[in-house]
C-alpha cells in the first residue's frame, strides 16, 4: 500500500505543478456557479433547495473525469515512460489503483470547492445535513465510477486527445442510458435503465436517500473498469 500511496502522491504533484490545473479548477467552479444559480434560476425560485445541484453535478463529471484521467496512460506512452512503469517492483493492479486514487482525490478536493452552495441554501432555509452528505457521497460515487472508466479508456487510447474523446463519450452513455432507456422495450428497458450512473441509481441520494443496492453498482462497476485497465495494461506489457 505504501507503493500505491507513493504513486498517488506523485501523480498528484504532477497534476499541480501545471497552471492548467488553476485553470481546469476555475473552469470547473464557474460551471457550477452557471449551472446552480442561472440555469436552475436559484434565487428566481425563492427556494432552499439542493437537488438542482446534485442534479446537475453529474452532468459535469463527464467532463471532469475526462479532463482527469486523459493523461493518466496516454501520456506515459507519449514519453516513453510507460516501460519504466513495468519495471518498478509493482504489480499492474497496484499501478492502476495508484493512478485511480490520484484522480479521486483531485475529484474530492474540486467537489468539496463547491460547499459554499450547501451553505447558501442554509442562509436562505433549513436543509438537513444528512441530506447534504448523502447528496456528496452519491457525488463521490458517481464520479469515481466515472473516473475509473476514463482509465479504462486512457488505457485504451494512443494519445490524450483521443484519450478525451473516448472518456467523454464513454462517461456520457453510461450517464444519459436513462434516457435511451425512455424508448427501449422491455426487458432491454430494466437493464438499459439499471446500468445508467444517473437516474435510478443516483435520484436516491438527491433525496437524501443512501441505498446500499445503489452503492454496490456504483462499487462494482468502479471495480469492473479498474480491472478491464489492468487487463488492457497488462496486454501492452507483453506486446
Amino acid at each position: 500500500m505504501k507503493q500505491v500511496l507513493s504513486l498517488t502522491r506523485k501523480e498528484l504533484n504532477s497534476y499541480f505543478s501545471s497552471p492548467m490545473a488553476l485553470i481546469f479548477v476555475g473552469v470547473f467552479l464557474a460551471a457550477t456557479l452557471f449551472t446552480f444559480f442561472w440555469v436552475d434560476e436559484f434565487f428566481a425560485r425563492g427556494i432552499a433547495d439542493l437537488r438542482p445541484m446534485f442534479r446537475w453535478m453529474p452532468t459535469l463529471m463527464i467532463f471532469l473525469a475526462a479532463a482527469l484521467t486523459m493523461r493518466q496512460w496516454s501520456e506515459e506512452q507519449q514519453s516513453g515512460t510507460l516501460e519504466i512503469l513495468f519495471t518498478m517492483p509493482m504489480k499492474l493492479a497496484q499501478l492502476v489503483l495508484g493512478k485511480f486514487l490520484s484522480g479521486v482525490a483531485v475529484l474530492v478536493n474540486m467537489t468539496l470547492l463547491t460547499a459554499y452552495m450547501p451553505a447558501l441554501i442554509f442562509l436562505h432555509g433549513k436543509v438537513s445535513l444528512g441530506h447534504v452528505a448523502a447528496g456528496y457521497m452519491g457525488l463521490m460515487l458517481i464520479g469515481s465510477a466515472a473516473i475509473a472508466l476514463g482509465l479504462l479508456c486512457s488505457a485504451l487510447a494512443p494519445n490524450q486527445l483521443v484519450a478525451a474523446i473516448l472518456g467523454s463519450a464513454t462517461v456520457a452513455t453510461f450517464v444519459l442510458l436513462w434516457l435511451l432507456s425512455r424508448i427501449a422495450s422491455p426487458p432491454i428497458e430494466n437493464l438499459v435503465a439499471y446500468l445508467s450512473l444517473h437516474d435510478k441509481h443516483f435520484r436516491p441520494f438527491i433525496r437524501g436517500l443512501v441505498s446500499i443496492q445503489d452503492v454496490v453498482f456504483y462499487v462494482s462497476l468502479t471495480y469492473v473498469a479498474l480491472l478491464g485497465a489492468t487487463r488492457v495494461m497488462e496486454a501492452r506489457r507483453w506486446h
